[in-house]
């Protein structure tokens, strides 16, 4: 029962982080093509005020939505000095205890978020550039990408754990 349990949950956050990801990789064409009005506004044009904060923005969900499914496809930079060497079972292990640490500062990071999205709600909170948009909208990408490098996160917990859970007999 536990073992499909823990299955069915890395299954639903495979499959939302896949789509979410699948989508959010089409977010450098935003990117570019703010990057490419800005520099199409300065040479026939005035200078547009809200290309920089606008690509940043961009970027920044781009960013933080994207990093589940990087974390899904296992692409992030891993420094492995004697991880390599190590057993499937010894790794997942190793894994299931390093989880915590990273459950532990993605949940610090979502509750701080969480506090600054109430602010930037409750005050109307806005840039401080010339452009001064409001900044709860990119608040609240960042909670929604950290939201699902927690929900991935959990799912690489439940993977190691169905590696070491013992098999049950037939």
């Amino acid at each position: 029962m536990i073992r499909l349990c823990l299955q069915r949950y890395i299954d639903f956050a495979a499959a939302l982080n896949h789509r979410i990801g699948a989508a959010v990789v089409y977010g450098v064409f935003l990117i570019m093509f703010i990057l490419l009005w800005s520099v199409a506004a300065r040479i026939f044009a005035t200078p547009s005020l809200w290309t920089l904060e606008g690509a940043q923005f961009a970027l920044v969900g781009y960013y933080f939505l994207g990093g589940a499914y990087v974390m899904q496809q296992d692409g992030h930079v891993r420094m492995d000095l004697l991880y390599h060497r190590w057993s499937v079972r010894r790794k997942a292990c190793f894994d299931a205890l390093t989880s915590f640490c990273l459950l532990f500062y993605l949940g610090v990071m979502f509750y701080g978020g969480l506090d600054s999205l109430e602010y930037a709600l409750q005050y109307q909170e806005r840039s401080a550039s010339a452009w001064r948009p409001y900044l709860w909208p990119v608040k609240m990408l960042i909670i929604a990408g950290l939201g699902l490098m927690l929900i991935q996160s959990l799912a690489w917990l439940a993977r190691d754990l169905l590696l070491l859970l013992p098999r049950p007999v037939a």
